[in-house]
């Protein structure tokens, strides 16, 4: 269990609670503060080339391995994957991320890097998100996934190694959700970051929602409308084209 909000973010609890409900054998190491942004960043904060660590008691969940680490859900799952955790995770689950984790803007998510990094070391995972507005009012529904927790943890134990899942969930109680929907990948995310103050000395970046319309069909468009949505990703991989190729063909014709 990891996550980009940091270890006391009510979003992980949520998450713990889900899959400790449906018998996992759990360890939660996630960020000691936020790191949302994050991406799939492997940089931590280190004292004399050790990551630091702290073990925690995470309220509720007595008997749960917990740490806090200062450092990337990226890094988290490195090296829980390669080392630390014995025996290493089968599964990877990060969130409940505060916040849609939709479009093309998932590149910069710790929530997702986390899964990614998971699945170039072939383990699977699933990254779960509630689509929290930018400035909310209200309480939010932390138990928006929990109906749809069980389903999908079924389809991600017999989902091929290495598979990656992102869950995106309105923020309203279960049973307004509407059907779970599979969404293609937006143009952009709900929230945009933008240039809020140039000065001599650096700048100041600020958030702001997306003003267009998600296209219909994609992840935005369809949270937007009620639905939870699941979209398959896969990690960095070489495009499949023939610029390069063709490319170098011809560049070799002309040297002859």
């Amino acid at each position: 269990m990891t996550n980009d909000d940091g270890i006391d973010s009510a979003g992980l609890a949520a998450l713990t609670r889900l899959a400790a409900g449906a018998g996992l054998d759990v360890v939660v190491a996630a960020p000691a503060e936020q790191s949302s942004g994050a991406s799939a960043a492997i940089t931590a904060v280190r004292d004399e080339g050790r990551t630091l660590v702290e073990r925690r008691d995470l309220p509720g969940f007595d008997g749960v391995q917990a740490w806090a680490v200062r450092a990337q859900p990226g890094h988290i799952v490195v090296a829980a994957l390669t080392g630390w955790l014995d025996p290493a995770p089968d599964l990877v689950l990060s969130g409940v991320n505060r916040g849609a984790n939709v479009g093309r803007a998932v590149l910069h998510s710790g929530t997702v890097g986390a899964v990614l990094t998971a699945a170039v070391h072939d383990v699977r995972g699933l990254a779960v998100s509630l689509d929290v507005a930018l400035h909310p009012t209200g309480e939010r529904h932390w138990d928006a996934a929990d109906a749809l927790f069980p389903r999908l943890l079924e389809l991600l134990l017999d989902a091929p190694a290495g598979t990656a899942l992102s869950l995106n969930v309105p923020d309203r109680p279960p049973s307004e959700q509407r059907e779970l929907r599979h969404a293609r990948l937006a143009a952009f995310g709900s929230v945009q970051a933008r240039v809020d103050e140039v000065g001599d000395g650096g700048l100041r970046l600020g958030e702001i929602e997306v003003g267009t319309r998600p296209e219909e069909g994609t992840d935005g468009a369809l949270l937007a409308a009620g639905h939870p949505t699941l979209t398959a990703l896969r990690p960095v991989t070489e495009a499949e084209d023939r610029l390069v190729p063709e490319w170098l063909a011809r560049s070799e014709r002309r040297r002859a």
